[in-house]
């Protein structure tokens, strides 16, 4: 059962299947476990999973969760590594990085932008770089508070800043469409470190250019 879904998984994400050949097995019985159990919740939430339009669902939903959690499988502060030697010392703002997510506590997707800032020390980092940071922790189950705190927190750790300021405007499709289904309600969310959070000459620069 399954063994041409379980065939293209394991092309596409080789790195699932990393490891000796018990681990193989078990990751290969997990699968196909996890496939049939969607295949029973279709079935508990009153479809018919053999009809047309539902037979691949199973496998296509395992493989976007997969994709969904791409980050587990990276170390996403890794990408600050690579460091230039250029003399600015002044506020290096990337805005509007889109991101998509999972809640943790739903599986409910929730999706926005990250603005993140920092003042260099002595390191700079690609702007590029900091988008691949986003994106590496928000392909993870999260919550927005934990995902926030942990871009500030590689940043502080690797490039050593003066200060960094990381904000988080998202919405929840656990709240806008399912419990108290409140559409047009969204999250900020921020983390403040160094001479950020001491100086209120230095956030207010920060919030002025996100307006612009």
């Amino acid at each position: 059962m399954f063994i041409k879904e379980l065939d293209i998984i394991s092309k596409k994400f080789p790195e699932v299947f990393q490891g000796d050949s018990t681990g193989i097995e078990q990751k290969t019985f997990q699968m196909e476990n996890i496939m049939q159990a969607f295949k029973d919740l279709i079935a508990l939430c009153g479809d018919d999973p053999e009809r047309d339009g539902l037979q691949e669902t199973p496998y296509r939903a395992l493989k976007a969760f997969l994709e969904y959690t791409e980050g587990f499988r990276e170390e996403p502060k890794i990408h600050l590594g690579k460091t230039f030697d250029v003399n600015h010392r002044e506020l290096i703002l990337v805005k509007d990085i889109e991101f998509h997510s999972l809640c943790e506590h739903h599986f409910a997707p929730f999706f926005g932008v990250a603005h993140v800032g920092y003042i260099p020390n002595e390191k700079i980092t690609g702007l590029s770089k900091l988008a691949r940071l986003v994106e590496g922790y928000s392909k993870r189950f999260q919550v927005q508070e934990r995902l926030t705190n942990q871009i500030a927190e590689a940043i502080e750790e690797v490039l050593r800043p003066k200060g960094t300021m990381v904000i988080i405007e998202a919405k929840h499709m656990c709240m806008c469409g399912r419990g108290v289904k409140k559409s047009s309600a969204s999250t900020t969310t921020s983390s403040v470190r160094g001479v950020f959070a001491h100086q209120s000459d230095a956030r207010a620069e920060f919030l002025s250019l996100l307006q612009r």
